[in-house]
């Protein structure tokens, strides 16, 4: 008798059952109780033979990657037990995955009234572990491609020292695809499939919000940089994405926990005792501000400018996306137009987004947002309130940009209600965060500078 979906918030238990890898395809298996399988496959183009020496860390890359994407399965039902078939975790692998279940899944929890501490443990053994060896892998880095600003200043920045390296993605964006193609290096573009059960399981009733997706792109990456040789993968996340959202009952959420350097720092040292020593994960941008980082990027030129994109409302899974590259709408959107606005000339700006978004007064409660201004930021990828006071400030300063709506009630609102000298631009574009940037990319950090 075969077994059919219920509601997921109904079941006990949520199993890790098995994971595979074969002809390119890895398969990961999960499920709720005894019901249906929900089964992930991720496919990697043109994937060789493991390398002979590096079985041992691609095992052990592979396994972590059934693991951590589980948690896009798991959140459907949040049962009180997590059972993961096979070889038992040890403590460090249980205490990496409970940190990155209760933080990933913080906005998740906040915007269901959830509260999940105490309730995510993942099961292990305190036993003898014998520290992953190096297996030699090339010198060259997957650089991961998210269509927006950051990953392009990142890349341009490897290229700057003339460091080998492919531009990766996750996922069939075009949009991706394209500003992948303009950056000039080898591409890498891994499909990943979720579960069609997993879909269903929405319709039965089950929880549903948002998770961890860089975790899970991250260690994909892992498994790949293992299959195909690369000893480093670098990210371009910068400093304010380890600053939380807001604090609900004791507990920080932050909507972009998976980019923050916490997190960043947990799988490089997980990397280097449990797959490779010589497997580097990184962010290249760490250091830096949004404001920095929109300030180099405006500095590049204008080959990009066409084929970028930050807004959000391109990448989702369901539902409509927008006509253009920008919608105009979302948070995304309306952080990216500020941030650069105080580093391009005003047409060119305008000639992107299609539009003037600080003219439009029915704008400015998002604005006020982003400002933390009567409301907390917003929960996307966005820069610091702090940054966005400075660049309004700055605006506000300058005649072409000084009469437009958004800016005049900036000017005459919310100005005279904050310290004039914590709104400096300049040392917004500064380095001031820990970074795990490998010594032989330093020379990439130093030309952000």
């Amino acid at each position: 008798m075969t077994a059919t979906l219920t509601d997921p918030r109904a079941s006990e238990r949520f199993r890790f059952v098995r994971h595979t890898f074969v002809d390119g395809v890895a398969e990961l298996v999960y499920a709720f109780d005894n019901g249906p399988e929900l089964i992930e496959r991720v496919t990697f183009p043109g994937a060789p033979a493991v390398p002979v020496g590096s079985e041992a860390a691609f095992a052990a890359a592979l396994r972590l990657l059934h693991l951590v994407a589980g948690v896009s399965y798991y959140k459907a039902g949040i049962p009180a037990a997590i059972v993961v078939e096979g070889e038992a975790l040890d403590e460090d692998g249980a205490s990496m995955l409970d940190a990155l279940y209760l933080h990933g899944l913080a906005e998740f929890a906040y915007r269901n009234r959830l509260d999940l501490r105490g309730r995510i443990a993942f099961p292990f053994e305190r036993k003898g572990r014998v520290a992953a060896p190096a297996i030699g892998l090339p010198k060259r880095s997957l650089l991961p491609i998210g269509g927006g600003k950051d990953s392009v200043v990142a890349v341009e920045a490897v290229k700057s020292i003339g460091a080998e390296a492919t531009a990766a993605w996750v996922g069939n964006s075009p949009l991706i695809a394209e500003c992948a193609a303009r950056t000039g290096l080898p591409t890498l573009n891994i499909s990943r499939e979720l579960a069609p059960g997993l879909f269903e399981l929405n319709r039965l009733g089950a929880w549903n919000g948002h998770i961890p997706v860089t975790a899970i792109n991250s260690v994909i990456l892992v498994v790949a940089a293992v299959l195909y040789g690369y000893d480093s993968i670098v990210f371009a996340n910068e400093r304010s994405a380890s600053v939380a959202t807001l604090e609900y009952e004791g507990q920080e959420v932050n909507h972009q926990w998976s980019k923050g350097f916490g997190f960043e720092k947990t799988l490089h040292d997980y990397l280097h005792s449990h797959v490779a020593p010589d497997l580097d994960y990184c962010s290249l941008l760490r250091p830096w501000s949004e404001l920095a980082v929109t300030s180099a990027f405006a500095r590049l030129g204008g080959d990009y400018f066409n084929v970028f994109s930050s807004c959000n409302r391109n990448f989702r899974i369901l539902g409509p996306k927008p006509a253009d590259r920008w919608c105009g709408q979302c948070p995304k959107c309306h952080f990216v137009f500020l941030a650069l606005a105080p580093f391009m000339a005003k047409p060119r700006l305008l000639s992107i987004f299609g539009r003037n978004l600080l003219d439009d007064e029915e704008l400015a409660g998002a604005f006020d947002a982003l400002l933390e201004y009567k409301d907390h930021k917003p929960f996307e990828c966005v820069g610091e309130g702090a940054e966005a006071r400075a660049a309004l400030a700055a605006l506000a300063e300058r005649p072409e940009w000084r009469e437009d709506a958004l800016v005049v009630r900036f000017r005459s609102e919310i100005l005279p209600q904050l310290d004039r000298s914590d709104l400096a631009l300049e040392p917004w574009l500064k380095p001031g965060a820990s970074h795990l940037v490998p010594q032989r990319l330093l020379g990439a950090l130093d030309a952000l500078g």
